[in-house]
């Protein structure tokens, strides 16, 4: 698609946008408004229909008192005419009494020991019909027959008197009827004069609610229908009596006592009802019934003596149609205008994008190749400043080619370099994920351990031994954290099953995104380089032992002439005393650790590390190396810190070192004398013993300094130089270090310091 047709679909899109948005803000504006002004109308509905029930009920209230207190004349008529005791009235007298006062039928109501029953009437229907299942109506007979105010919040109460609610009558469901009870303790029976109510029901259906209701809703077609709830009984279950086999909903527990309920959404609906009686406030709710779309309002009414609620259905389906039409007129509106801005849109991105053609010509000229052929430029706006800025890049672009081409080449040379360097160097390498799969190695690899590139690819190499596979472990959790190893002198197992000794340098490979994805693993096979170490080792040993002799000969000598001395004693005298024998004893004793000192610098000894006193190690040496000292006018001073811990250690090998360097100080201070110190302290820290040997010798000049460690170099007439190299070696093998500072004419000063972890 050209950029002269993006950017008019672009603007065309905007345009459609900014259109799609306003009619959305349009419909939803509107929906609002209209659903608000059924909600009115509705309200207004409400308030219409309480205004004509509370008028109505009033009016109803008022018939239905003067009713009962027309019942009450007639039971005080019927008192004066009939005998105290019921025994002595007879049916045909209420008959006749009925007729005389105009009223429908009498009863006469008798008290027993658990129920209160009709044992005379002008009805025989009536007689032995009991009330004790009538709930508040066998309250209020009780309470009259113990000459109290009736309470039972139903009905008319006058003194001695209550009239329940027009009800079904249960004798003759097809009746309604008023019934008024009067007992005032004169007689042994309650009188209960009653007559037919339906006068009631045609009053609500044809003048009452039910009629406003009915007139309301053929003025207002968007209503559907009107309910009236009584939140008492409205969403519980229906309460029904069976009446002469017949199903009757007694008037007084209607939980729709006007109106009609036939859209019903009980559970929703009982909800809607409780929250509008619990807040008085109108509550309004979406709903569906019988197929339709309703808007149902729900507003409280509560100044009819008890709380009602107002259910009012509106034909939501009126506001959508209504909506759907003013939709359906604003989206060909918008249309029409998308079209129009479309064209409009098209023409003017022609005319804007006309100079980028020459721009892009020349930039087509650049990706072939072609550099020489700069845009002429004829105005400084934005195009002419992208025209500038493709000129200069042209210029760049062709700089840029040069330097790619003399990289790459570089880049090509590094490349064949370092292959050539994986394949051909004579250390092993090895690469593996982080799994531990083998995933590349190099011809040295297959020379050192046995195993070609085929047997190892992608799977895991078997080259460590079983009592370093910890230590194995421990290494890659290391590289894994990001760590690199160097030079980690260790043992390895060829595919033969024999052990080399390797150093090994173990690096992580990160990925794009600095991740670790790879570990390589460079062995060098020092298997030699250990053999030659071994024999320099007892090379220097045999060489240090000689240059001891000497100095240890005149010592040993001493205790001989002593014993000597004793023996020859022994031989006069025949027999020495304990104490004699005791010096003896000791002087054998101090001949045989400067021997045992030598046996143990003279045979090979097996590597064992073990927690050593590096204190009791130091005495030792000193004590081998004293006789020597004194010689030549050489004191020892001790300068030993406090919890100084064990050292993990080969200790055979750190004798070779301290009886190297301490030998090297007495030597340097031959002819001169003076102290050795030696200062042993804890660095917590840095978790590191250090040992110090300083000495006030001739010191050592900056030239041999450079030189100190290397191979047979020695300023000593009978040395081998060979004596610190190996020292170094030593220390080195014990994760430690040795550090050597000195000043001609003042003395040297020899650090070795060891980790407390090394093993």
């Amino acid at each position: 698609m050209t950029i002269k047709a993006k950017l008019s679909l672009l603007i065309t899109i905007i345009v459609t946008i900014i259109l799609g948005l306003n009619i959305s803000i349009f419909y939803y504006s509107s929906k609002s408004d209209l659903q608000s002004n059924a909600e009115q109308r509705m309200m207004t509905f409400a308030k219409q229909i309480g205004a004509n029930l509370e008028a109505a009920e009033k009016s109803k209230n008022e018939m239905e008192q003067t009713l009962g207190e027309k019942l009450r004349a007639v039971a005080l008529a019927v008192q004066s005419e009939l005998d105290p005791h019921i025994d002595n009235v007879t049916n045909e007298q209420l008959i006749a009494l009925s007729k005389k006062l105009d009223v429908d039928n009498i009863s006469l109501w008798k008290r027993t020991v658990n129920d209160i029953v009709v044992l005379k009437s002008s009805a025989p229907e009536e007689i032995n019909q009991s009330s004790k299942t009538w709930d508040y109506w066998y309250t209020a007979f009780n309470q009259l027959f113990d000459l109290k105010s009736v309470t039972v919040p139903k009905g008319q109460t006058l003194a001695h008197y209550w009239s329940g609610p027009y009800q079904y009558s249960t004798t003759d469901p097809s009746h309604v009827n008023k019934w008024g009870n009067y007992y005032d303790g004169t007689t042994d029976y309650m009188i209960n004069p009653y007559v037919n109510a339906q006068v009631f029901l045609d009053y609500e259906n044809n003048t009452g609610t039910n009629s406003i209701i009915r007139r309301l809703l053929a003025d207002n077609p968007d209503i559907l229908e009107v309910s009236g709830f009584d939140p008492e009984f409205f969403g519980k279950p229906e309460i029904l009596k069976i009446k002469k086999g017949k199903i009757v909903r007694n008037l007084d527990v209607r939980p729709v006592p006007f109106g009609e309920y036939k859209l019903k959404d009980e559970e929703s609906d009982a909800e809607n009802v409780r929250e509008a009686v619990e807040t008085g406030q109108s509550v309004t709710s979406r709903s569906k019934a019988s197929g339709k779309s309703l808007l149902k309002s729900f507003i409280p009414l509560n100044n009819l003596g008890k709380p009602l609620v107002v259910g009012v259905s509106f034909d939501y389906s009126s506001i959508r149609a209504s909506l759907n039409h003013q939709l359906f007129v604003n989206c060909m509106i918008s249309l029409c205008l998308v079209v129009a801005a479309w064209i409009v849109s098209y023409v003017i991105a022609g005319f804007l994008i006309r100079p980028l053609r020459y721009i892009l010509d020349n930039v087509n000229e650049l990706a072939k190749g072609k550099f020489g052929s700069p845009i002429a430029i004829r105005r400084w706006d934005e195009l002419g400043h992208l025209t500038f800025s493709v000129n200069t890049m042209a210029n760049n672009l062709q700089s840029y080619m040069g330097r790619l081409k003399d990289s790459a080449e570089e880049l090509r040379s590094t490349k064949e370099y370092l292959e050539s360097f994986f394949k051909h160097t004579s250390d092993a390498i090895h690469v593996t994920d982080l799994d531990g799969k083998v995933i590349q190695v190099n011809d040295a690899f297959e020379t050192m351990f046995g195993w070609s590139s085929s047997e190892v690819l992608h799977h895991e190499l078997k080259h460590v031994p079983d009592n370093q596979m910890s230590e194995y472990a421990a290494i890659r959790g290391r590289i894994k954290q990001g760590e690199s190893i160097t030079d980690f002198e260790t043992m390895r197992q060829r595919k033969d099953g024999q052990f080399i000794d390797v150093s090994i340098t173990v690096s992580p490979i990160r990925g794009n995104q600095d991740e670790i994805v790879a570990i390589a693993e460079i062995c060098r096979n020092i298997t030699a380089r250990k053999q030659s170490d071994e024999v320099i080792r007892r090379t220097e040993k045999l060489s240090v032992i000689g240059q001891l002799a000497a100095g240890v000969a005149h010592e040993i000598r001493n205790p001989l002439t002593t014993l000597r001395g004793f023996v020859q004693l022994n031989k006069q005298q025949g027999s020495l005393s304990p104490a004699y024998l005791d010096i003896m004893l000791s002087e054998l004793e101090r001949i045989n650790f400067i021997v045992s000192e030598f046996l143990v610098l003279a045979k090979p000894q097996v590597n064992r590390y073990q927690p050593i006193d590096i204190r009791r190690l130091l005495d030792d040496m000193i004590a081998l190396l004293d006789s020597q000292a004194n010689l030549i006018n050489v004191k020892f001073e001790r300068l030993y810190g406090n919890d100084v811990p064990m050292l993990v250690c080969e200790e055979n090998q750190l004798k070779q070192v301290f009886l190297n360097v301490i030998k090297n100080s007495i030597e340097a201070m031959e002819g001169i004398g003076g102290t050795i110190t030696i200062e042993l302290d804890y660095a917590p820290s840095r978790e590191a013993v250090v040992i110090r040997f300083i000495d006030e010798g001739r010191g050592i000049s900056e030239e041999d300094m450079a030189r100190l460690g290397e191979p047979f170099f020695t300023r000593k007439a009978t040395g081998n130089g060979l004596g610190l190299m190996v020292s170094q070696r030593i220390i080195a093998n014990h994760k430690g270090t040795m550090q050597i500072t000195s000043k001609q004419g003042e003395g040297t000063c020899v650090e070795i310091r060891l980790s407390t972890a090394s093993k």
